[in-house]
């Protein structure tokens, strides 16, 4: 069996060698026709697009991505040639907590929030908005939720977006992306969504970039509609906008769920998908490294933000926004530590 793999997926040599008896390696913006011609499987990122183009005409039977999304993949396509593709539900829901209680700590600290005092809109409760919310709540904050899927499927507790938009401090996305349909999230966020806004909230996007309409965005930072924002996915990644990198509060390059636990939990879960589906047995182990000896201080705010700040990797994005790439595809070790109840 020849499986081609994303180079910049972790943690995977050792276990994907024990499992087919060809491996390739190689960038995931870069595989080719030729590339895939013979292959059995792929194992990739965001960065490989899925479709028509690069598959037809090859021996492809399953396409595994250690990602949450997958709109990267034609679905439609495989469905029509028969090929079987899986996603990494929840894999880094634990990382994008820790990014959102790590900047929720920063808007604090640096921009005077009164968590306690504040309200969070949350648009999308899947895996990671559900753990957002407990986080949030566990701080002291009000909750608003959005998830149009879910409220019409019955389930209580959820608001219309105009809701979070007349009452909310701080909204965060966390949906994935359709382009098209009921449930569309394509600019969900656009130039109407930031005229409703009445609090001037503070707004996070790691979701998908295109959730956001980057012009409408920037337009609401210069015009003061928002207080300011947090911008981890961006529209045309990794071209991104030069104009609102600078202007927000955070500018991440996509790494909001890059944490060694969330990067192994994506690894884990798409070899054992590979597994399942080729009926081979699973015996691999994937646990990431540790992380070298700290002092900690012994304030928990300060600890966990001794652990995670994403201040670090706005700064070097900023600094080198034409790296977003080379950041995004050697990111340092990073872990989910906890010193906060």
């Amino acid at each position: 069996m020849k499986i081609i793999v994303d180079n910049k997926i972790p943690y995977i040599h050792e276990a994907v060698e024990q499992i087919a008896d060809e491996v390739v390696y190689l960038p995931g913006s870069g595989f080719t026709v030729g590339d895939v011609r013979d292959a059995d499987a792929l194992v990739i990122r965001t960065r490989t697009r899925c479709n028509r183009e690069l598959l037809e005409g090859s021996k492809v039977k399953f396409i595994a991505t250690a990602t949450i999304g997958f709109d990267h993949i034609d679905v439609d396509y495989c469905d029509e040639a028969g090929i079987v593709w899986k996603n990494c539900p929840g894999c880094n829901a634990g990382s994008v907590e820790q990014y959102l209680h790590s900047v929720l700590l920063l808007l604090k600290r640096r921009k005077g929030v009164r968590l306690e005092e504040s309200c969070l809109g949350i648009v999308g409760v899947g895996h990671v908005g559900s753990r957002i919310q407990r986080m949030a709540e566990a701080l002291g904050m009000r909750v608003l939720l959005n998830d149009p899927p879910r409220a019409d499927r019955g389930e209580t507790g959820f608001v219309d977006l105009s809701v979070l938009a007349r009452e909310c401090d701080i909204i965060t996305f966390h949906t994935p992306l359709n382009r098209n349909g009921k449930y569309k999230t394509f600019h969900l966020a656009d130039a109407d969504f930031f005229v409703g806004l009445q609090r001037k909230p503070f707004i996070v996007n790691t979701s998908r970039g295109e959730v956001i309409e980057t012009l409408a965005l920037l337009d609401a930072l210069k015009t003061g509609r928002i207080r300011d924002a947090v911008i981890d996915t961006w529209e045309n990644e990794p071209d991104i906008h030069p104009d609102l990198l600078q202007k927000v509060f955070l500018g991440t390059p996509h790494i909001a769920g890059y944490s060694a636990d969330g990067k192994s939990n994506a690894t884990r879960m798409a070899l054992e998908e590979l597994c399942n589906f080729f009926h081979i047995q699973a015996d691999f182990k994937i646990v990431p490294p540790a992380l070298p000896y700290m002092d900690y201080s012994s304030d928990p705010e300060e600890a966990f933000l001794q652990v995670y700040d994403p201040t670090r990797d706005s700064d070097a994005l900023k600094r080198h926004p034409e790296e977003f790439e080379h950041l995004r595809g050697n990111y340092p070790l990073r872990r989910e530590i906890s010193f906060l109840p």
